[in-house]
């Protein structure tokens, strides 16, 4: 586990509800590290499609990940019921590092935190183009 100190709840600024499941799980009995990397892409992208309005399906634009990272706090396992908190840590002009805490439900400190960064790009070219401005917008409204 991080040695480094949990961030709390009150670090984030929008939460999203996670419920593990079985398949979470591990050998070890708890939720396997690689499966933070899909709770922290749900939360981000729940946000975009929710707050900023992102058309996953027809949009000319979308977000790939070019970096993340995860720091683990305490064990979870199925069954539990998670949050994930959600902030914008740096907001570019096509690309924004979100930071991200996973919380067991009702509790105030992290069970893992990490960052989450997203490259807004043409869905056709692949190649980066300037974040639109109702996603901007969004990401503004968290910003840490």
């Amino acid at each position: 586990m991080c040695k480094t100190s949990a961030p709390l709840r009150g670090d984030y600024h929008w939460f999203n509800p996670i419920t593990t499941r079985w398949s979470d799980n591990d050998i070890y009995g708890h939720v396997n590290n690689v499966v933070y990397y899909n709770y922290f892409d749900t939360v981000a992208n729940n946000y975009l499609i929710e707050v900023g309005k992102l058309d996953i399906h027809a949009g000319s634009v979308i977000g790939l990940v070019v970096a993340s990272s995860c720091n683990y706090h305490a064990p979870v396992g199925h069954p539990q019921n998670l949050l994930g908190g959600l902030r914008t840590d740096r907001l570019g002009n096509s690309s924004v590092q979100y930071g991200i805490g996973i919380f067991i439900d009702g509790e105030n400190e992290a069970v893992a935190h990490g960052t989450f960064t997203h490259v807004f790009v043409d869905r056709v070219a692949r190649t980066s183009v300037p974040m639109p401005s109702e996603i901007r917008g969004a990401l503004s409204k968290i910003e840490a």
